[in-house]
């Protein structure tokens, strides 16, 4: 299975920024393990992170055919970005929206994702970086 693993804004900082909410866990160590997994489920992953909402869009239109799902925490703009959920949607495969902390446990502008109503979307949050391993072997359990 070919799984595109998209990280959003500021999480090229994970590790530094908030680790009281986002853990200590660097992007570079989620992809590390996120290789090796994939490695032992059979699949093959590529990962991009961006802080540019059209940079995530044309990862997804790009990859659209090569991907037969998407893993994607969109940091920010889960909340405000549409344009990014019309790629989703136009995507039609198994996605999997990621999130380090439970969104709805914080403040009240981050509670509400812009991809909620999805038909192709399941949600993960709370788990820190195990959630991206989570979504990875539910990905690739259900081939």
């Amino acid at each position: 299975m070919n799984i595109l693993i998209l990280h959003g804004p500021n999480l090229n900082l994970l590790g530094e920024r908030e680790p009281e909410i986002y853990g200590y866990t660097t992007l570079a160590q989620i992809n590390i393990e996120l290789e090796a997994r994939a490695t032992n489920f059979h699949a093959v992953i590529r990962t991009h992170q961006s802080n540019h909402e059209g940079v995530l869009i044309d990862h997804i239109h790009e990859n659209r055919k090569w991907a037969q799902a998407l893993i994607i925490n969109p940091g920010a703009f889960t909340h405000y970005s549409y344009a990014l959920r019309d790629a989703i949607a136009a995507f039609s495969k198994p996605v999997i929206e990621v999130h380090l902390s439970d969104i709805t446990a914080r403040e009240e502008f981050r509670k509400h994702s812009v991809l909620t109503g999805l038909n192709n979307i399941q949600r993960i949050m709370g788990k820190g970086a195990e959630g991206y391993y989570e979504a990875l072997e539910l990905l690739s359990s259900s081939k």
